[in-house]
């Protein structure tokens, strides 16, 4: 029968097993030494989004590889990245993709990593004399949701929420937490502080009352 007897938690982790009298050791490699999570986007203005999935990691301190990968203009890096992604150890990619959002799919389609898309509303910043109801997709970023969703049976791929790449980051993080009780604690505390958070709001809403506590909060 196969058990843990030791874990230690410093980086590399060594993981002593027995496995019919024999002892093995295992050395799993630390989330804040090498990267575990790969960030892509299918172009640089997507970057302003999926920096949000950057900046969660990096408070957690786990180290994460970011490329632009276009499934439509680099089609022939798609399978390259997989490939790349398998061979790094990466635990999960974070794809983000606007309009037909076909990267987090295929990228998928290369892998058997969890991919998780996060849908971009694309913006049309170059043509600023659009007037403003124009300068954005039109549909808002529910072209690029659904695209990610709709996936065919037998070919997952989690989709966040629009423009939710900071989702996407403590999403990704959560499936990390399986593998490392350290990180498992950390996202622990993390909910606890949300908790907190809402609590001395509300304390500070009862205090002010509605109106004085609006015209400080989005002053």
């Amino acid at each position: 029968m196969r058990s843990i007897i030791g874990i230690f938690y410093y980086a590399p982790i060594i993981i002593a097993i027995i496995d019919n009298n024999l002892i093995y050791f295992s050395i799993v490699v630390s989330y804040t030494k090498k990267p575990m999570i790969g960030i892509i986007m299918g172009s640089s203005s997507d970057s302003k989004i999926m920096n949000d999935a950057a900046e969660i990691l990096d408070k957690f301190k786990i180290k994460h590889e970011d490329q632009i990968i276009s499934a439509h203009r680099t089609p022939s890096r798609l399978e390259e990245y997989a490939k790349h992604a398998e061979n790094m150890g990466f635990k999960i990619i974070i794809a983000g993709a606007g309009g037909a959002a076909h990267l987090p799919g295929m990228i998928a389609s290369h892998t058997i990593l969890p991919v998780i898309g996060v849908p971009i509303m694309v913006y049309n910043d170059k043509q600023s004399k659009k007037p403003e109801n124009m300068k954005f997709s039109s549909f808002g970023g529910l072209d690029s949701l659904l695209s990610i969703s709709e996936m065919p049976n037998g070919s997952p791929v989690v989709a966040v929420g629009i423009n939710k790449a900071g989702n996407a980051g403590i999403y990704a993080m959560k499936i990390l937490a399986n593998e490392f009780p350290e990180l498992k604690k950390k996202l622990k505390q993390y909910k606890l502080d949300q908790h907190d958070s809402v609590l001395k709001e509300s304390e500070s809403l009862k205090k002010q009352g509605l109106s004085k506590f609006v015209q400080k909060k989005f002053k």
